[in-house]
């Protein structure tokens, strides 16, 4: 007998449950900014705001259906399973967040502060919440099919994003690698940088759009859906031993670009998620290419 599906509803941390964690009462939180002359009472609106919607979503999960709820923090440490439909209430960034732990599941995004958010993946109000789970069991359900992109090394290490992967130093030192086409014959070039960024068509409103945009980049940006990432060095330095001829380019399915480790440390972390990042060590090598996954949104 198949399992009724489960709604996950993912969720993090408001503003103001940081602060009162940070200050111990809502009392000191509001002398802490009314003494920096700034006001509370916004960061509590928004607060209630997204309780609410937390509730409105939780009452619109059916009877018949199972439910559990993961705050941001704790999703490394979740077991998603395949009946799983994805709810994740609050900004663009979480559903980000949520994507890489995700094997094809359905996912709703619904934004708790409309107006505020750039509701790029958070799409939905709180209050069509029961229309879009019927829509993500359905057999007709629309959704789309989101492009991720993932980083693999060479002792099987394996990380996945929905925005973009960065590759460089953990701190402000500089990244020493080799840079070349995955499958090629050639070495690479030599660099010296502040670090490597692969972005998707979902990333082109965010960090991989600036670095466009700074380039004056004639490359298109993708789609979220277009099966195309584009990559860009930070800031390459020339030197008689690094090179900035291969500084942006751009990767199809089945291409691939592979960067070889040649200095202490460089770390591989996707979506800003730096605290659940790869390590790699002088020799190491990694390729960045089109992930075989994809994010299934529903719209």
């Amino acid at each position: 007998m198949s399992l009724a599906p489960r709604a996950v509803i993912v969720h993090r941390r408001t503003e103001y449950e940081e602060l009162l964690a940070r200050h111990g009462t809502h009392g000191q939180a509001a002398f802490f900014l009314s003494s920096r002359g700034r006001s509370i009472d916004e960061v509590a609106r928004r607060h209630h705001r997204t309780r609410e919607a937390l509730r409105d979503v939780a009452a619109a999960v059916p009877l018949t259906w199972r439910n559990s709820r993961v705050e941001r923090a704790d999703l490394d440490r979740f077991l998603f399973a395949p009946e799983d439909v994805v709810v994740v209430v609050g900004q663009d960034g979480l559903v980000a967040n949520t994507a890489k732990y995700l094997t094809g599941q359905p996912v709703v995004g619904i934004d708790t502060d409309p107006g505020r958010n750039p509701g790029v993946l958070v799409r939905h109000r709180r209050t069509d919440a029961a229309a879009l789970l019927r829509t993500a069991t359905s057999a007709g359900g629309r959704a789309e099919e989101l492009t991720m992109v993932e980083a693999v090394a060479d002792d099987t290490q394996r990380l996945i994003a929905l925005n973009e992967i960065y590759l460089g130093p953990p701190g402000h030192q500089t990244a020493r690698y080799r840079l070349g086409d995955d499958g090629g014959s050639a070495p690479g070039e030599a660099q010296a940088s502040s670090g490597v960024l692969v972005g998707t068509g979902t990333g082109a409103t965010g960090w991989l759009r600036s670095l466009w945009l700074e380039r004056g980049s004639a490359l298109p940006l993708p789609a979220p859906c277009d099966a195309r990432l584009l990559w860009f060095v930070r800031e390459a330095w020339p030197s008689p031993a690094t090179g900035t001829s291969r500084v942006a380019g751009e990767l199809g399915r089945g291409q691939g670009l592979r960067l070889t480790v040649e200095s202490d440390r460089i770390v591989v972390f996707g979506d800003g998620m730096e605290s659940d990042a790869l390590e790699l060590t002088w020799g190491q090598s990694v390729r960045l290419g089109i992930a075989e996954r994809s994010l299934r949104l529903v719209i």
